[in-house]
């Protein structure tokens, strides 16, 4: 047998635009536009000295913006103005509008400015979307 390995695949980038409910495994270049902290509580005492922390950041691209929710350690790199790649992102549903958010098998990566100029005034988060069951 020979030992070769598969070569690694170029990661393929999605435009905020081409984002739809319950689909995941998004790479995504975007601009962080603003940040705000929803949820900040933990325990200092203790073995397990957790802190649990959630920020929602607007981020886009040149097709549009999309809410997206920062967990613990992604919070420290969404900082305003900030370009940032998500790795294996996913759309989860909340109050039936869309927010891309990365889990632990992602990656949030700062990167170099991009050159884009983010498009604010199309916000995919604020479509709201129904979940309809298809009768066969």
């Amino acid at each position: 047998m020979a030992d070769t390995k598969p070569g690694l695949r170029k990661p393929a980038f999605t435009k905020v635009d081409q984002l739809r409910p319950g689909t995941s495994g998004h790479n995504v270049a975007v601009k962080v536009v603003s940040t705000k902290m929803v949820l900040q509580k933990g325990r200092v005492d203790g073995p397990q000295a957790r802190q649990m922390r959630i920020s929602e950041c607007i981020v886009g691209d040149e097709t549009g913006v999309v809410v997206f929710t920062a967990r613990n350690d992604q919070v420290d790199l969404m900082k305003e103005g900030t370009t940032v790649t998500l790795r294996n992102a996913k759309i989860d549903m909340y109050k039936g509008s869309m927010r891309l958010a990365v889990d632990k098998w992602g990656r949030v990566e700062v990167i170099e400015p991009a050159s884009f100029k983010v498009k604010e005034d199309t916000n995919i988060s604020l479509v709201e979307y129904e979940l309809v069951n298809a009768v066969e």
